[in-house]
């Protein structure tokens, strides 16, 4: 699987992203070519070599014209990239980074998504970033995305709204989860648009994951601080598991507040997005309050997309999760005749020798209505059918 870590001492940025990227192999041409099939004009992007500090990196500028800036709400981008032909997996998460921005900036303004109005993020520079950082990723053939602890920064800046502190209500909004630390540094280092593009993306975050690393691109920020301002990403692939075993996460939040009529549709959203299983199990919490921890099994690539169901489906604020190893038996679905018609099987081995026959059982129960017969049953009559055949065939 090819993976990209991206490290952010510095910060990041949607142009530090873009450097690093290209200074990675990603073509400029090509990125151009992608990012023609958006139904945008009024910009060029250019790349140079800079240095920041001893070391050498790509600027990736986005110049706009000045006729082109102008206000954009969440459903005019998305129409925007839905009429672009850009890949369907570019367009859904270049559409999944600009909800999550719209949702950051609602909470903050207290408004509602559809009513907000981007600033700086609506502007053509901005999706000209986030559809460049997915295009290139896609063109590196990226499958995961993970990403270092990101600095918060300092101080205050100047905004739309007047003075804001730093990190902005809305890049602080977006860093819910996700790890962060001081450097010391006193600047924005983190954008709104570089925190939606890596938390949005992220299947996992903090230390950089195994893998055999390609290559190594340095993309460059605007400001000159006290540190090189440098964003890195290496590009490889994914450390390969021994046979029968993989890495999964545990994600883990605990609820108290929560009607449980919630719980429902919000497994059944986590399951329906890749997650391997989910349970729920009684604690007791702080102050003797009864409470639920929410425990979702799924692969590292699908952390980002789950916590986010998480937030939004639930009143947690905030997510653990923990890698683990664990080793399975291989397994294959298959249809077997029994002596109550063709059923579905899971079939698992160890070796190459079989240890378990389980029938579905939605149709067994199914089965056993119809003919009016006692569950187990069926369900022992289709095991002992479905082990003679498997048996017999080798």
């Amino acid at each position: 699987m090819k993976v990209v870590y991206f490290d952010c001492p510095s910060g990041a940025s949607g142009d530090m992203i873009l450097g690093a990227l290209v200074d990675a192999g990603v073509s400029l041409d090509a990125l151009r070519t992608e990012l023609a099939k958006l139904p945008l004009g009024g910009y060029r992007l250019t790349a140079r070599e800079v240095r920041k500090g001893a070391f050498r990196a790509t600027k990736v500028d986005v110049e706009v014209d000045a006729t082109a800036h102008h206000q954009r709400n969440l459903p005019e981008i998305l129409r925007l990239l839905e009429q672009s032909g850009l890949p369907g997996r570019v367009k859904a998460d270049a559409a999944r980074i600009f909800t999550r921005l719209a949702a950051a900036e609602a909470r903050v303004h207290g408004t509602t998504v559809e009513a907000v109005h981007f600033h700086d993020v609506g502007a053509v520079d901005a999706l000209v970033d986030v559809s460049g950082a997915v295009a290139g990723l896609h063109l590196l053939g990226v499958e995961a995305v993970h990403v270092s602890a990101l600095p918060l920064g300092g101080g205050m800046v100047d905004g739309p709204h007047g003075k804001i502190p730093i990190p902005g209500p809305g890049t602080a909004e977006l860093l819910k989860g996700f790890p962060v630390y001081d450097n010391g540094v006193r600047a924005e280092l983190v954008t709104p648009t570089g925190a939606a593009i890596l938390t949005t993306l992220a299947a996992s975050s903090g230390s950089m994951p195994p893998m055999t690393v390609e290559r190594v691109g340095y993309g460059a920020g605007t400001m000159d601080l006290p540190v090189p301002n440098l964003l890195r990403c290496f590009v490889g692939t994914a450390a390969t598991e021994a046979p029968g075993r993989e890495t999964v996460v545990q994600l883990e939040t605990t609820i108290d507040d929560m009607s449980p009529q919630l719980y429902e549709p919000l497994i059944e959203r986590l399951l329906e997005a890749g997650a391997l299983d989910v349970f729920l199990t009684p604690v007791i919490m702080k102050r003797s309050r009864p409470g639920i921890v929410l425990t979702a099994l799924a692969e590292p690539s699908r952390v980002g997309e789950l916590s986010t169901i998480l937030f939004e489906e639930s009143t947690t604020i905030g997510v653990r999760w923990t890698d683990y190893q664990r080793s399975r038996l291989e397994r294959e679905l298959v249809t077997l005749p029994t002596a109550y018609g063709p059923l579905s099987f899971k079939i698992s081995r160890l070796g190459g020798k079989i240890v378990t026959v389980t029938p579905e059982f939605s149709e067994v129960t199914r089965i056993a209505k119809e003919k009016g017969l006692p569950v187990r049953e069926v369900l022992d009559q289709a095991r002992t059918d479905a082990r003679r055949l498997l048996e017999s065939s080798g």
